[in-house]
């Protein structure tokens, strides 16, 4: 064949590129763009980051098959497919799996002393050529698709790819030694102590678990309190935006796994996105199996700005994992974060791009709103709404303001990519990786902000699927708090004072509450006027400190829960506020739960199931 000839000719020399002008004109001398398109595209080149090649597809100006071949023809190559034959895998480790995603090209084969690289950013390949001829030696340039070249490099290493996404991050601040013999032994000595004492003395071992329980519920509730005040506290003035020469290229992903029936959604909502197609890269990482995923998103007609990447399989399947693989096949500057069932904003994105702007480099990741689009479904759905409402419009914003480390939400998160990529990334043995990385950026000097824009979710409004998914943010808090505990008093050092006392309070004084609240509750059967066994051991005054300690509790629980309500929007009756008390319970039994895996299935990621209520729930 012509093209194999001229690629396996050693003395075969392309023509040298003549910029993006020369294929512009190349482009319109074949017919393949009109006039008035090329000129737009010409126009915003220097305002944005990107190619031409990439901004004529994402505005759906032409076919990526014909304008690639065109693209050859005016660079003097040919057009292949890198994944027949597939790559000698060894000219893919000379540059690193990793590095060929993300340059878009891979080393594919050898003709004679010369190297023939596919890339499908052909108007890159001359800025690249003296370090790929470091590397390499002689090159030569060949065509491919984008979806051709990540198709070769992941047959040749996907393993390596799934090994290195599940290793990212330094064993110092992972999960993923936490199933070894020597990680246990710690928790499991505690666990056979505490069995002890409880054996000894039931009633001392009881008391100490109520003074424990007590000091977590008064920290607790001081820290609800002064997150809430401080995010009620009238918010600073914005400096007036500050002008942008270019707008920076954004990367989204969204990691799905048994989403058949989301995924045509999930496309008809981040299509409502209003940032310029151009420049945004959404990927969505599929797990190799879930083939069902991969036929609807096949059968959904993916915009050219939306692309499907495959997951190999590895030895946890943790949508941490997939994020990091995903990280790989990135373009963009900015990496955000979206979940299967999210309707964000139209102008999310634009925000979040002008906050950096604004902002210096320390601000690293900026945390969205989440709220819920099926708020009034049913009873739990409601006390759902309630409590997000709490969390991502009093606590968090609070918690930033006192600037303590801000244990991230799961979806609508932005990072810089550079940042991102020098932590490592997420932690693919940890099942709530967004909290751990919140710790992680504090931990190595960064900086979160909240920034006001809302992303609907579905509120996860059936009792059994609800606990699971508890018990897996739960569990994922342990682990967390195992985790960064591990050198306290380098934490301490690295957070300081303030913020490790905030640390605890957040996850120790959670897992308490969460562990620790029968106890609590089981002093209701007093005003049923039933025995107790501890409040028999008790003083007069202890029993009225207790007592008091709960009603300012619970009245702080039920003040800002009805302030959230009312700063959310939602129209559900703040009576519903003080059903939370038959709600909580439920987040016990999830607790137990987390307690148990961590021993026994540390990394079990737990699925929610999403698209089952897509329309607003009955008014309240």
């Amino acid at each position: 064949m012509a093209t194999a000839r001229r690629l396996e000719n050693p003395a075969y020399t392309p023509r040298p590129a003549r910029g993006e002008d020369g294929l512009a004109a190349a482009l319109l001398r074949e017919g393949l763009v009109r006039p008035e398109d090329l000129v737009q595209s010409l126009s915003a080149l220097p305002r944005r980051r990107g190619r031409l090649l990439d901004l004529l597809i994402a505005r759906g100006r032409g076919s990526e098959a014909a304008l690639l071949q065109a693209a050859a023809r005016h660079f003097g190559t040919s057009c292949v497919d890198p994944a027949a034959p597939l790559p000698d895998p060894r000219l893919i480790d000379v540059i690193g799996a990793a590095e060929c995603l993300r340059l878009g090209l891979v080393p594919w084969r050898r003709a004679g002393g010369t190297t023939v690289v596919a890339t499908s950013r052909p108007e890159d390949f001359a800025r690249l050529r003296p370090r790929l001829e470091r590397d390499l030696g002689p090159v030569l340039m060949a065509v491919a698709s984008a979806a051709g070249v990540e198709a070769a490099v992941h047959a040749r290493r996907g393993p390596r790819l799934a090994l290195a996404a599940e290793n990212r991050v330094a064993e110092a601040e992972s999960a993923r030694g936490w199933g070894r013999p020597e990680a246990l032994a710690a928790p499991v000595f505690a666990g056979l102590l505490a069995l002890t004492l409880a054996w000894l003395a039931p009633l001392g071992f009881a008391r100490a678990l109520l003074g424990l329980a007590l000091i977590s519920l008064a920290l607790s509730m001081a820290l609800k309190l002064a997150a809430g005040l401080a995010a009620l506290r009238p918010a600073p003035e914005e400096p007036p935006p500050l002008p942008m020469a270019r707008l920076p290229q954004v990367s989204l992903i969204v990691a799905l796994y048994r989403e058949s029936d989301i995924a045509p959604r999930l496309i008809r909502r981040l299509s409502r996105l209003d940032y310029p197609r151009e420049l945004l890269d959404v990927v969505l990482a599929v797990e190799a199996e879930d083939r069902t995923t991969r036929e609807a998103l096949d059968a959904a007609a993916l915009p050219p700005w939306m692309r499907v990447i495959t997951v190999p399989p590895g030895r946890v399947k943790t949508k941490p994992r997939a994020l990091n693989l995903a990280l790989d096949h990135c373009r963009g500057a900015i990496i955000g974060i979206y979940d299967a069932e999210d309707a964000p904003e139209p102008g999310q994105i634009r925000k979040v791009v002008q906050r950096f702007h604004a902002r210096g480099p320390e601000v690293a990741c900026l945390q969205g709103v989440l709220d819920y689009y099926n708020p009034r479904t049913n009873w739990l759905s409601r006390c759902f709404t309630i409590e997000y409402a709490g969390w991502f419009r009093l606590m968090l914003p609070g918690i930033a303001r006192l600037g303590l480390a801000v244990p991230l939400g799961g979806t609508t998160l932005f990072f810089r990519r550079a940042v991102l990529e020098e932590l490592g990334g997420w932690d693919a043995h940890n099942v709530t990786e967004d909290a751990d990385l919140g710790i992680r950026l504090a931990r190595h000097g960064y900086r979160t902000e909240l920034v006001e824009t809302v992303t609907g979710e579905e509120a996860n409004c059936r009792v059994i699927p609800w606990i699971k998914q508890r018990s897996r943010w739960i569990k994922g808090y342990m682990m967390t708090w195992a985790v960064h505990m591990r050198r306290p008093v380098l934490l301490w050092r690295q957070l300081g004072p303030r913020r490790f006392l905030g640390f605890q309070v957040m996850f120790l004084g959670s897992i308490l509450q969460s562990l620790l609240a029968p106890l609590l509750w089981s002093f209701w059967v007093l005003p049923l006027g039933l025995w107790h066994p501890l409040a028999a051991a008790m003083t007069q005054g202890e029993l009225a400190l207790m007592i008091g300690l709960f009603l300012l509790s619970e009245a702080v629980n039920v003040t800002l829960g009805v302030v959230a309500l009312k700063r959310s929007g939602h129209r559900i009756s703040a009576l519903w506020v003080p059903t939370l008390q038959l709600y909580f319970p439920l987040a016990a039994l999830a607790a137990y739960k987390g307690l148990w895996e961590m021993i026994a299935r540390p990394y079990y990621w737990d699925k929610t199931n999403h698209g089952l209520y897509d329309l607003p729930g009955p008014r309240a």
